[in-house]
């Protein structure tokens, strides 16, 4: 599990920081971290369903938050819980393209913990350590 969430004492915000060797690993771990906020167990998630994703930004932590709040948005408009696979970056240009499987929600089946409403800008970061790439994320719940 590439990210730990983080206590920011804020009742209505969850905070994680995720991690990954490379852009494209953060951005996943990233994806899953948001997804764990919604859902008890990623795992339970199955691959039903695909669509795709493909958003720009100035910078790259703005990139991170329209890459995560497209997937909020699926889940808010399509009723899916996604995850995110095959996830290209391209830093110079700040577009980020991935493939999203995952299936249509059923709160039978899928232990639903909070719903997310969106990423916000506080403290949001991308940073390049020597171990690889690292983000920090506030979730509005």
């Amino acid at each position: 599990m590439p990210y730990e969430f983080l206590d920011d004492g804020v009742t209505s915000d969850v905070t994680f920081h995720a991690w990954g060797g490379s852009l494209e690993e953060l951005f996943a771990a990233a994806a899953d971290a948001t997804l764990n906020v919604m859902v008890r167990s990623v795992e339970s998630v199955r691959p039903l369903e695909t669509r795709s994703a493909s958003v720009e930004a100035d910078e790259l932590d703005l990139l991170l938050k329209r890459f995560l709040d497209e997937l909020i948005y699926r889940k808010d408009v399509e009723q899916l819980l996604l995850r995110a696979t095959d996830v290209h970056v391209d830093a110079a240009e700040h577009r980020v393209q991935a493939v999203l499987v995952g299936e249509r929600i059923e709160p039978e089946r899928h232990e639903l913990v909070a719903d997310v409403k969106g990423v916000t800008l506080h403290d949001l970061r991308v940073e390049r350590a020597e171990t690889g790439w690292h983000a920090y994320v506030t979730l509005d719940v």
